[in-house]
């Protein structure tokens, strides 16, 4: 059977699954579907493995502590991932995934993983590092942040985003897919730039009715938010798709 067969059946079977669960929208669904296809059709099982070394966790982690994280409203995008999610994270592998040149066949593996990984590190890093009690700090200046706002980092979240980044790295290496060192490597780095850009050029936006800072528009409790800090345009999803670009860029570089 042709490999697009297969992997049009198993990206569906996933994608709906994760519907089923609730871990993904509707909208979040679709766009798994497609980046699955692309990822089973083209790089086979062993790239399965490395895309599932990703979500599986990260859906998992997504679960433990949920109480806690629903109520941190003043955050960005919760609960079931939508296609602006999914393809934040899964958009650029997808796209290294494609046969675009054979020359640099192993380079854009290495960046496929790299992807991955990125995308690993840094759910990993949010998931835990939320549900750490001590305080987090801002990467770049290191003052307190409220738990969940972007740009923190604890030290809970750090070892947790590098046991993510080094799980995908680990699994791209046993698949014959990428070494383990690069993808590590470019894993840790996109979800630092995620962390960086969080904490200076994304969008930190102003209640005037709650009089507090948040990263949604409008503020949950109804109220049009402004930007006090940042681009207004560069919201979570964008810092998540540069976060990926890092990761497969360095693992890229680090392979050739």
């Amino acid at each position: 059977m042709n490999p697009f067969v297969y992997g049009t059946v198993l990206a569906g079977i996933v994608a709906a699954g994760a519907w089923r669960a609730r871990s993904l929208a509707p909208s979040g669904a679709v766009a798994a579907f497609v980046v699955g296809t692309i990822v089973f059709g083209w790089k086979g099982w062993p790239g399965a493995a490395v895309l599932f070394a990703f979500f599986l966790p990260s859906a998992i982690l997504s679960r433990v502590g949920r109480t806690r994280k629903r109520a941190m409203l003043d955050v960005g995008k919760q609960g079931a991932r939508d296609a602006w999610q999914v393809l934040a994270n899964g958009g650029v592998a997808a796209l290294c995934a494609l046969p675009l040149s054979e020359r640099f066949a192993p380079l854009l593996a290495a960046g496929f993983a790299g992807a991955f990984a990125a995308a690993s590190a840094d759910t990993w890093g949010t998931e835990i590092g939320t549900l750490a009690r001590a305080a987090p700090r801002s990467i770049l200046t290191f003052r307190p942040l409220a738990t969940g706002m972007s740009g923190g980092i604890t030290a809970a979240g750090t070892g947790a985003t590098i046991a993510g980044a080094a799980a995908v790295a680990a699994v791209a290496n046993v698949t014959h897919v990428a070494p383990f060192l690069p993808v590590a490597v470019a894993g840790i780095a996109g979800a630092t730039i995620d962390s960086i850009l969080g904490a200076s050029l994304q969008a930190l936006r102003w209640c005037p009715s709650c009089e507090t800072g948040c990263e949604t528009n409008p503020h949950h409790c109804g109220t049009a938010t402004s930007v006090r800090r940042g681009m207004g345009w560069l919201e979570n999803d964008a810092v998540n798709l540069a976060a990926t670009l890092t990761g497969a860029v360095v693992a890229g570089v680090l392979t050739h």
